[in-house]
């Protein structure tokens, strides 16, 4: 990734993560979960990968890439699963534990700081459009994750890596190489959907959302770094409701 790339990336997942921190400490515990699941699918469509991974009471759940941990979170209390994240942005990784008390690390997808085999399932929401390292990211999934656990992934796809008008820092994987780099990792996918199949998330959830970003924009108006984070997500929403890339939730097993 460049450098541009990299600066991009920290202002998206590591400073706004610590400003989403202090802006739910300030509005409440409810706003936690919306403000931490953004840009990683509505509660049904978090409740479906779930279901199709089979989560269940107990179970460990690495998150890799896990963000501020509102996936895992819901999954925490939906399934009742032990989550353990994982994400490269140590904002991120503080806001998770601030916001939910789960164990979050500072690391990379492609070391994830686990003896084999050792999670039932393992996630990785929205990951592989941020890193050139996609397959070696999906082989340490597989690495960590016990022979017949499940792979759950939001993937945003698209024709070619870099379209017209793709945020800093993406590249998308093509819609047609996914399975191939699913196969090559050793996982055999199962079932997929698109993101656009699931209804939207409920008033009550975006209403929280929209307050923490209100929230964020008095603490932090006319600094230039919110500026730039917020045409960062500008971009890839468009992208998004354009059709250029879209988001597929997919299930695979470890082989």
């Amino acid at each position: 990734m460049s450098e541009a790339g990299d600066d991009a990336m920290a202002l998206e997942f590591d400073v706004l993560s610590d400003w989403t921190r202090e802006a739910v400490a300030r509005l409440g515990d409810d706003h936690a979960l919306p403000a931490a699941c953004r840009g990683s699918a509505s509660p049904s469509a978090l409740a479906w990968l779930g279901e199709a991974c089979e989560l269940e009471r107990g179970a460990l759940l690495v998150d890799s890439g896990a963000g501020m941990g509102g996936p895992a979170a819901f999954a925490a209390l939906r399934f009742g699963v032990r989550p353990i994240l994982v994400d490269p942005m140590p904002g991120a990784c503080r806001a998770a534990a601030a916001l939910f008390g789960h164990s979050a690390t500072v690391g990379s997808g492609e070391r994830l700081p686990l003896a084999d085999g050792a999670a039932d399932a393992v996630w990785c929401l929205g990951v592989l459009c941020t890193t050139t390292a996609k397959a070696a990211v999906l082989r340490e999934a597989r690495r960590v994750v016990r022979p017949g656990g499940a792979l759950g992934l939001l993937v945003f796809v698209a024709d070619e890596p870099r379209p017209a008008g793709a945020p800093e820092g993406n590249e998308f994987p093509r819609r047609d190489e996914l399975p191939a780099l699913l196969r090559g990792a050793g996982f055999a996918v199962e079932e997929d959907q698109p993101l656009a199949a699931f209804p939207p998330a409920p008033a009550s959830w975006t209403r929280r959302e929209a307050a923490v970003d209100r929230a964020i924009q008095a603490a932090h108006a006319g600094d230039p770094r919110l500026a730039a984070a917020e045409a960062q997500q500008a971009r890839i929403g468009g992208l998004i409701e354009d059709g250029v890339v879209d988001g597929v939730l997919l299930h695979a097993v470890a082989r």
